[in-house]
């Protein structure tokens, strides 16, 4: 065990909102090494629809926890939590860790661990997301509210995967999650950690949305997703059907124009930038700074590095984008 708990530097936000170049700043500024917290960079062979750091970017800053499972490999936030709690232990007096991402869940874990509970139950998760296709998109959500009511107080009523999981262990357990995450919150946490937020004006993070995705095919994306799909990798994959593939492939299966896939990926992109504020305005412990301010962000940083949590008080406006 470390007598001394690692201090790490969280950046996390939206997609899109420019967390790639601002960690690679930081990172350099305060030799430090970055631990990607993004459920898709693990995949290998899936490049630019994950917009994974360029090879000279990772050539820059070391980057840990890109490229390490095929695209038919199991990964989940338990085996990140495992992965990345060895890196910073391996680090831990050597380096600065950064860990920059819009994966909550993953970063949830990493800092608090896993709430014990039971095992996923696929049956059961399947049987759920059946339901969800049959009737009202709302109606587990109300049996939520009634098998536990501070969960679904907790949880946006379009959030489906949290729900599912509160559900499953309700019925798996007997015991709502809520109870859990109350025991649970009493642990002592495992890292000294700052979280670093990054907000924009919704308007200007959805132009930068779109013109991702432009770029995103200009840059080759169909010719990646074809590509993936030649070495043999199924189109049914977890990560072949997330937000940068699925369209594509409905393009390359002649089911859809190129305009159209690409309309519905900004689209669903924009939704996914919106669930993923709703996460983090959740966590109520990130102090959030617009991607422009370095400097403030820097002397944050600075401050917590030397001090820890004993630095200046950050002032209300800094808790809520």
């Amino acid at each position: 065990m470390m007598k001394e708990k690692p201090r790490i530097v969280i950046i996390l936000g939206p997609t899109a909102v420019g967390k790639t170049d601002l960690s690679l700043d930081l990172a350099s500024s305060f030799d430090g090494e970055i631990i990607s917290a993004d459920s898709m960079q693990v995949y290998r062979h899936l490049d630019i629809g994950t917009s994974k750091p360029t090879r000279e970017e990772r050539n820059r800053v070391p980057h840990h926890l890109i490229d390490i499972v095929d695209p038919d490999g199991e990964f989940n936030a338990a085996l990140f939590s495992r992965l990345a709690e060895g890196i910073i232990r391996d680090r831990h007096g050597k380096k600065n860790i950064f860990v920059a991402g819009g994966t909550g869940l993953y970063i949830r874990v990493l800092t608090g661990g896993i709430i014990e509970g039971s095992n996923p139950d696929e049956d059961l998760r399947r049987s759920y997301r059946g339901e969800l296709e049959r009737e009202d998109p709302t109606a587990l959500y109300e049996r939520l509210r009634e098998l536990d009511s501070k969960a679904a107080d907790r949880i946006h009523p379009h959030d489906t995967v949290r729900i599912i999981r509160a559900l499953e262990i309700a019925e798996l357990t007997g015991e709502p999650i809520s109870e859990k995450q109350e025991q649970h919150r009493f642990r002592e946490a495992r890292y000294d950690c700052l979280k670093i937020g990054l907000y924009r004006d919704r308007e200007a993070l959805y132009r930068r949305i779109d013109s991702r995705a432009e770029l995103m095919v200009e840059a080759g994306l169909v010719a990646e997703t074809r590509k993936i799909i030649d070495m043999g990798y199924s189109e049914n994959l977890k990560p072949m059907q997330s937000l940068g593939y699925r369209y594509f492939i409905q393009y390359i299966n002649g089911k859809t124009t190129l305009e159209e896939a690409l309309r519905s990926m900004k689209r669903d992109t924009r939704h996914y930038a919106r669930r993923q504020m709703t996460w983090f305005r959740a966590e109520g412990d990130i102090e959030w700074f617009h991607p422009d301010e370095a400097g403030p962000v820097k002397e944050r940083i600075d401050t917590f590095l030397k001090r820890g949590r004993g630095g200046p008080r950050i002032a209300p406006e800094r808790l809520i984008p």
